[in-house]
């Protein structure tokens, strides 16, 4: 009687050692990949020439926007590769989005600038690569 008793309680006690030994690698391993995962950088883009629209399609001017994407710090290398596609995505889009605002047409909507550069990124790299996108300086052309 005693020993299938000892041997349940082996079979037992070993599960439970390995259960735990499994869920403790599993959280170390998950506090790795978030850590990864909170890792980004920023990469300029440079300076981009667009053109200030009204909402009505005529053209109000030039600006030059510098920005930068932050990305996961895993795909820099890549995203600067093809840092041309990005920015013929941007040229593609931003004469359709009305930017000029104010009577004059001079002061651009840089929101609405930073919205056509997220979607051309996300659109050009992905949306798992691209986290976000910021205007860092905007100058009448």
């Amino acid at each position: 009687m005693k020993k299938p008793l000892i041997s349940a309680l082996v079979l037992l006690l070993g599960l439970g050692t390995g259960g735990a030994g499994a869920v403790a690698t599993s959280l170390v391993m998950a506090d790795r990949h978030a850590q990864a995962a909170k890792e980004s950088l920023f990469v300029p883009t440079g300076p981009i020439i667009a053109p200030l629209v009204f909402p009505d399609g005529r053209l109000s001017g030039y600006v030059t926007f510098e920005a930068q994407v932050e990305v996961a710090s895993d795909k820099v290398d890549s995203v600067r590769k093809q840092l041309p596609l990005l920015l013929d995505a941007v040229n593609m889009r931003t004469y359709r989005t009305p930017m000029a605002s104010g009577p004059d047409g001079l002061v651009p909507g840089v929101d609405a600038f930073r919205r056509v550069l997220l979607d051309a990124a996300i659109q050009t790299f992905g949306r798992e690569t691209i986290r976000r996108a910021v205007v860092t300086q905007a100058v009448p052309a």
